[in-house]
């Protein structure tokens, strides 16, 4: 059982500005993510990854056998805004530690919360196929980005997030969905890039751009990979008119439908941090 004054320290860390490295806010420019160490101590992993799961477990919907599904659906469990869920997991989710980190990447004024996602792949869980998330977001400027906290350390048999470093500048892509056609399109295009695919320590986060080409392996492993995510976004970002079905979507759902045009300041999309 926690005891108040325990969960005051946990709080009080969420809340603490974390101090980037030197020259990972020109590292993020130039590659387009960035890895960062001792983000958070395993005591605030261990008791709010404790609640996400619990969520992830209530919350689901997938049920069906893995041999059943699609390949989106093998990749992992997703389940959305727990912070409207919750008001534990909206601590988490509301985090200044994080939101100010993004900032500082992006090189902005502050940060507004586009959504947060629990990702969970499963044992036996399959590929996440290579992908720009911003495809998915009707959104003016490339000023958007996702931290990735895996609630465990993350060694290579259980499918950690990879990079294809610079790619963020590429047009090359940009039209498809997460998929197998996007896995086999874009290993044949990203040949050019390097690939950054290495474990996570606990309590290590990554950050990356909204354009940046990303996947993850398969989950070989016995344990579930079981990570939180939120994407930020920079607080002056402008709603741009849907240019898919999927950017439709999202407009309504975590946009709130606000004026093509306009700053996306429903109180879906709270500022989580400004200088």
């Amino acid at each position: 059982m926690i005891t108040q004054t325990s969960k005051s320290v946990l709080l009080n860390e969420l809340e603490a500005p974390y101090k980037l490295p030197p020259g990972a806010v020109e590292f993020y420019r130039e590659f387009g993510y960035v890895k960062l160490k001792d983000v958070l101590s395993p005591e605030v992993i261990q008791y709010y990854g404790n609640l996400i799961t619990d969520l992830v477990i209530r919350l689901n919907t997938l049920t069906k056998p893995m041999e059943e599904r699609t390949t989106y659906e093998r990749a992992f469990l997703q389940i959305m805004n727990l912070w409207r869920e919750d008001e534990e997991a909206k601590e988490f989710v509301f985090s200044k530690r994080l939101a100010k980190i993004a900032a500082d990447l992006m090189e902005v004024e502050g940060v507004r919360l586009y959504h947060d996602q629990a990702l969970y792949k499963e044992p036996s869980g399959g590929i996440t196929p290579w992908h720009a998330d911003q495809f998915y977001w009707p959104l003016a400027t490339p000023k958007t980005v996702t931290v990735w906290i895996p609630l465990q350390e993350t060694p290579l048999p259980m499918g950690p997030l990879a990079f294809a470093e610079k790619s963020q500048n590429v047009n090359i892509g940009r039209d498809l969905e997460i998929s197998d056609e996007s896995e086999a399109y874009m290993a044949s295009q990203l040949t050019q890039f390097q690939l950054n695919e290495t474990p996570f320590d606990l309590g290590e986060v990554s950050y990356h751009a909204g354009w940046l080409f990303h996947r993850a392996g398969a989950n070989v492993s016995d344990s579930p990979r079981k990570v939180m995510t939120m994407i930020y976004m920079d607080k002056d970002q402008i709603i741009t008119s849907p240019k898919n079905k999927y950017q439709d979507a999202d407009w309504r759902t975590w946009l709130d439908a606000r004026p093509i045009g306009s700053t996306p300041d429903s109180a879906l999309n709270p500022v989580l941090f400004s200088y």
